[in-house]
């Protein structure tokens, strides 16, 4: 058992490169702005959540292909608009991920993306598990956060699924327990649906059917939220892959996501392992 706890989570999906320019204010159409700042960082879901991660002290892989993106903020607000530009660059497809040494995990995480290969991926995993014992089989959990319909199909395929606010709009809740509630039906038998729903904090529901709770732990000033919603499932994954309650797992995840809000990047996030 020890041995298992010792080995790596990994994160499929996307890594690019982030420009991140720093404004006095959203640019009107047709007008010329100064930045204050600009900084480019590693970005993409899986990227920063390998991040989070690694500097909570987790061993931890990246899979996914080389892309880029721009993302811009704004100084009053801490906001950020995201633009992006895609070299149409592959996704990792179900071929690639065949390839991958299953024993090193035990934990995969993916990001929500190229859907219909990812379901083979995780059939893959779950071919492998099914020989092991429950203790050592390989954890999976998925991310649905763009409301692209092909993405709906990965609700089935994680013990630990999350669920991202604009999803739960796009399907017309209006609060992390009503979508928990409303989309519960659509995970697998004893998973997990987990929903984050910004200064509102997150929930979580299992197969016990309790809605759980844990507030939002906002920071003093709101500097970068660039990354929040990764380092939320970060932490959350994290707790739960060291053996942690849900209820831990959820007010980590919270607490985590609003101490990054509070700087620009991760760099910050390292002191929290202690927690």
């Amino acid at each position: 058992m020890e041995e298992y706890k010792k080995k790596k989570i990994l994160c499929v999906g996307l890594v690019c490169l982030d420009i991140i320019n720093v404004v006095e204010k959203y640019p009107e159409e047709d007008t010329d702005s100064r930045c204050l700042s600009q900084r480019w960082q590693r970005g993409g879901n899986a990227s920063n959540s390998c991040t989070v991660l690694s500097l909570l002290g987790a061993p931890c892989a990246f899979m996914g292909s080389l892309s880029s993106g721009y993302v811009a903020d704004n100084i009053n607000t801490g906001s950020r608009t995201i633009l992006h530009m895609n070299r149409n660059l592959p996704d990792v497809n179900a071929e690639d991920f065949s390839k991958v040494d299953l024993h090193q995990f035990k934990w995969i995480h993916w990001e929500g993306r190229n859907a219909a290969q990812q379901v083979q991926m995780i059939q893959q995993v779950e071919l492998f598990n099914r020989p092991l014992p429950p203790q050592e089989r390989i954890m999976l959990s998925v991310e649905i956060e763009k409301t692209r319909e092909p993405l709906y199909q990965l609700f089935p395929h994680g013990d630990l699924v999350f669920v991202s606010k604009d999803v739960a709009r796009h399907f017309g809740f209006q609060s992390a327990g009503a979508a928990l509630k409303g989309l519960y039906s659509r995970v697998k038998q004893g998973a997990v649906l987990v929903c984050a729903w910004a200064e509102e904090g997150a929930d979580a529901l299992g197969p016990d059917g309790v809605v759980l709770h844990s507030g939002a732990f906002p920071p003093e000033t709101l500097v970068d939220t660039l990354g929040a919603g990764d380092t939320f499932n970060s932490a959350v994954i994290y707790t739960l892959s060291n053996g942690g309650s849900l209820q831990d797992a959820l007010t980590f995840g919270c607490r985590v996501a609003g101490r990054k809000c509070g700087f620009h990047g991760y760099d910050g996030i390292a002191e929290m392992s202690a927690l």
